[in-house]
């Protein structure tokens, strides 16, 4: 029954993980289209606060329970391959909210991106999420 509480968490703070993810690069997108500088200041303050208030406490809890999972199963997950396939595109992931994070602080220096690069980067969470999730569900290898 614990392991079912951990797994739980584990999942809730993936998907409030994950709805940050997609609407972070939104933001951007809009920040970069938007003429006007009030409105791409409160984009950024919007930005920051959900990255740090949501997206960061999210990232941290997920990994926790997910490790704690891997702990408390470690007897199976260190005999099948699809768990670390799925470390590997987590650790992507991670790697994309770090740079999500990156981003804040190049828009707040007011460098200057294509909003067609953020829409192509607001489309990579969505094909992790995909690949995670399968992999979790059907334990393919």
């Amino acid at each position: 029954m614990f392991y079912l509480w951990i797994k739980a968490f584990h999942v809730i703070f993936m998907v409030a993980w994950f709805a940050g993810m997609f609407y972070i690069w939104r933001l951007y997108v809009y920040h970069q289209e938007n003429p006007h500088t009030e409105v791409k200041d409160q984009l950024l303050i919007m930005a920051r606060r959900l990255y740090k208030i949501i997206m960061m406490p999210a990232m941290i809890l997920t990994t926790i329970f997910g490790i704690h999972l891997l702990i408390l199963n470690w007897s199976y997950f260190s005999n099948v391959i699809w768990i670390w396939i799925k470390i590997l595109f987590v650790l992507v992931l991670l790697y994309w909210h770090f740079l999500a994070g990156y981003y804040i602080k190049q828009l707040e220096n007011q460098k200057t991106y294509s909003s067609k690069q953020f829409r192509i980067m607001n489309e990579v969470p969505t094909l992790l999420l995909i690949v995670i999730v399968l992999l979790a569900i059907l334990k393919p290898f």
